[in-house]
């Protein structure tokens, strides 16, 4: 079964810069936001890698049920919207 959240999750690294640039826009958008680094969770990369499918980051989670992976920020800011969190 699927994980789900209650909220926007991001799973990220800190060296990643798609990250720290959707992390920023979450941040600037003052969004309630769940953060997982990848690297200091022992379960966060593979927790990211089977929400997506994929080895890429950022893995933002939505309360919809969808993800997005390495979003710009347009497409990020335009979902946050349509799922209500701006």
């Amino acid at each position: 079964m699927a994980e789900s959240f209650d909220k926007i999750t991001m799973f990220g690294a800190a060296w990643c810069g798609d990250c720290r640039r959707s992390k920023a826009l979450l941040d600037k958008l003052s969004i309630d936001y769940d953060y997982i680094d990848v690297e200091a969770e022992i379960d966060g990369a593979p927790r990211a890698e089977a929400i997506s499918g994929r080895k890429n980051i950022p893995v933002i989670v939505f309360p919809d049920a969808t993800h997005f992976v390495e979003p710009t920020d347009a497409e990020l800011e335009a979902k946050l919207h349509e799922v209500g969190a701006a």
